[in-house]
């Protein structure tokens, strides 16, 4: 079983590769369900994307939720983790080990996929160029295939992650303040003379937290619900048509990327 959070694609894309290697069900942490029944001999498998360093918050709480049942031991089933990031991982890996150890899990091996930047809320974070954006698909897939591999052979203790220059400091420092300063929704905000009031955003958004209200001219815009639910995924920026999503003032002139996007 692989349980798997995304938002612009990357994560997606690697899960369903992994799921057609191993034969596994690919199950969406954002489903709404965290009662689960394993085969014998099941492969448990955490995919998700990287948020400053850290595993998001999302999956944090997916995990400490899980329920699974087991006719064998937990520790017996195959567990391993793969991330999606722009470039390093810090101690994403130990903060997720230290998750699964409450549940009687532990990751035997562990991988990181560097893929096309996503993240443009910064003011040095910017979307990769088309050319570069190839080069880390194509050397992506070609990492993949080998994981996928090392995946359904079980083979443990393997662990190809770039975590980074100090880690310690960009998962517990840098990446502790922008997980709980900087995830929320508050500063997303509509280009009403942009938006043509597809819906779009609201049907890619994974977790539900947008929804479409009529504004004073009759048309339907997007609304955020300001509940918490929101990981700053930007999934609903990046698929925008019009560009009529920004995050405060920052995003108006960065570029836009979802997995499967026209180059």
């Amino acid at each position: 079983m692989i349980f798997c959070f995304s938002g612009t694609g990357n994560t997606r894309w690697a899960a369903q590769h992994l799921a057609e290697a191993t034969g596994e069900r690919l199950v969406l942490m954002t489903g709404g369900n965290t009662s689960y029944s394993l085969a014998r001999d099941e492969r448990i498998g955490f995919c998700f994307p990287v948020h400053g360093w850290q595993p998001p918050r999302l999956v944090r709480r997916f995990i400490r939720q899980l329920k699974l049942q087991s006719n064998q031991p937990l520790a017996s089933h195959f567990c391993y983790a793969l991330v999606t990031c722009g470039d390093s991982i810090g101690l994403t890996m130990e903060m997720l080990n230290g998750e699964l150890t409450r549940k009687g899990l532990h990751a035997h091996s562990t991988f990181s996929l560097v893929m096309p930047e996503s993240y443009v809320c910064l003011p040095f974070m910017y979307t990769d160029t088309p050319q570069r954006e190839k080069e880390k698909i194509d050397r992506a897939a070609i990492d993949l295939d080998n994981y996928a591999r090392l995946i359904t052979g079980r083979m443990k203790g393997e662990h190809h992650t770039v975590r980074g220059f100090m880690p310690w400091a960009l998962s517990h420092v840098i990446g502790a303040y922008f997980n709980s300063r900087m995830i929320t929704d508050r500063k997303f905000t509509v280009d009403t003379e942009q938006c043509i009031h597809c819906g779009l955003c609201a049907k890619v958004c994974p977790t539900g937290d947008i929804r479409m209200a009529d504004n004073d001219g009759g048309a339907s815009s997007p609304r955020w619900l300001h509940d918490g639910r929101c990981t700053c995924c930007l999934s609903c920026y990046h698929h925008c048509p019009r560009h009529a999503i920004n995050y405060g003032n920052i995003t108006r002139r960065r570029g836009q990327y979802y997995f499967g996007h026209p180059l």
